[in-house]
């Protein structure tokens, strides 16, 4: 598994990238195909002391990417925090392939003694789409996409882009800005 480091705001010393290392070397235990692992932890200067230091882990996995993120008023904590997170997710991701396939597969080793019952209960459930909902789109600007989901109060909004010519997504991020996903294939 290659991981990379990054601080934003932040000195990455020494103690704190062993540290990363250390915690993180654990998930190849419980999903060995992860082949990236990018951990990035920033200061953001918050109003709220408990929300400024900031740790995102992102792991690539045959194709899938999990990301976590968690916000602490020390980095130590946000690296526990969102390693916490990352093996849900990895719970979660392990119970959908095993239903897909039956079992068959790699044999990997169980998540630890605290997230077993997450596993289990998570095997038990099974998502269906329970509504589809179309609507009629027309071409508009991203900045016109802006005023249509402030008006709506909606957090996301899909649009055709006229700029682009596809098919957008709109969100409001948590400081307040917005971000536009533009899907390209793979």
């Amino acid at each position: 598994m290659e991981l990379i480091i990054k601080g934003k705001n932040v000195e990455v010393t020494d103690r704190l990238r062993d540290y990363v290392r250390k915690k993180v070397g654990k998930l190849d235990r419980y999903l060995p195909s992860i082949t990236e692992a990018w951990v990035e932890l920033s200061v953001e200067g918050t109003r709220a002391a408990q929300d400024r230091q900031v740790c995102q882990l992102t792991v690539r996995s045959n194709g899938t990417i999990l990301r976590a993120e968690e916000r602490s008023e020390d980095i130590f904590n946000c690296i526990d925090n969102v390693l916490d997170k990352m093996y849900r997710q990895i719970a979660r991701y392990k119970g959908k392939r095993k239903n897909r396939w039956r079992g068959a597969g790699t044999t990997i080793e169980p998540l630890p003694p605290e997230y077993e019952e997450l596993e289990e209960e998570l095997e038990e459930e099974t998502s269906s789409i329970v509504r589809v909902k179309r609507f009629p789109m027309t071409p508009m600007s991203p900045s016109e996409a802006i005023e249509q989901m402030e008006l709506l109060g909606h957090d996301f909004f899909v649009f055709f882009n006229a700029d682009e010519g596809q098919i957008n997504v709109l969100y409001r991020r948590k400081d307040g800005n917005y971000g536009l996903i533009q899907p390209e294939l793979a």
